[in-house]
């Protein structure tokens, strides 16, 4: 079984110095490869570094939308550097949170289509973090066209009716624990409706771990059990979900699955 975490932070605190144990652990349970995700100067740096580091650890750089106030011009031809490198994938993490409002939302909206336009512009799939928000980012997903350049609803949590809005829009739809949870039933719902060629699998480690480590820190290798939640909810085996997550993941990062 080869399974792809598509949304990681190995690039946060928690795993300071210790990135090489965790990529090995990460393998013992089959997750090959990962997108680390940046979200701020600082995790966007430690994005890089770890890209360069290790062969199948690739760069999603970006702004969240918590620190999109702190998003100018310096950020931004940084950021554009960053998106050149060869082993960048994805920009990301963007989008609007509603639930922390650490940015004021006019800002958070202003710093989402500028990022959308620099990814239309260099034809960059995106991932997108809502939270509280999908009213405000379907308008602006739709307006820039998401589909044309791509695009990852990350860890998502609405129901069937608003996975299928997105999954019109041209989007991949990317689970996390959060799916594994007996709680969860918008995502359970919304996960059976997902086309096998849409479907994504994350941990969003530090974060949301899944079921039966729920409780503890998160790390990349509980992506199994992620898969494993979306294989039980969608009456399917993991080796098949495992499957196509992996094929569906290089094709939407424009990897090769051999690389």
């Amino acid at each position: 079984m080869q399974i792809f975490d598509t949304h990681t932070h190995l690039n946060d605190t928690p795993y300071a110095g210790k990135e090489a144990e965790y990529v090995e652990a990460a393998k013992r349970l089959g997750v090959e490869k990962m997108a680390i995700v940046g979200s701020n100067a600082a995790l966007n740096a430690g994005t890089m570094r770890l890209s360069e580091q290790f062969e199948h650890l690739y760069a999603i750089v970006g702004w969240h939308p918590d620190d999109s106030k702190d998003y100018d011009q310096a950020a931004e031809k940084l950021l554009e550097a960053q998106l050149a490198a060869p082993k960048t994938i994805a920009l990301g993490e963007i989008g609007l949170d509603y639930h922390w409002d650490n940015s004021p939302r006019e800002i958070q909206r202003r710093v989402f289509r500028r990022q959308l336009a620099i990814a239309r512009e260099l034809h960059l799939p995106v991932s997108i973090h809502s939270r509280d928000a999908f009213e405000d980012s379907y308008p602006i997903l739709k307006e820039a066209h998401v589909g044309d350049f791509g695009g990852i609803m990350h860890s998502f949590t609405g129901d069937a009716e608003w996975a299928r809005r997105f999954l019109d829009l041209g989007m991949y739809i990317s689970y996390s624990g959060i799916v594994s949870f007996k709680n969860a039933p918008l995502e359970h719902a919304s996960v059976r409706v997902v086309p096998d060629d849409r479907l994504l699998a994350e941990t969003d480690a530090p974060y949301l771990t899944p079921t039966p480590y729920r409780g503890r820190q998160n790390q990349p290798a509980y992506t199994r059990y992620v898969v494993e939640a979306e294989a039980k909810y969608r009456d399917d085996t993991p080796e098949h979900i495992a499957a196509l997550t992996w094929a569906n993941a290089h094709r939407i990062f424009g990897l090769k699955e051999t690389e």
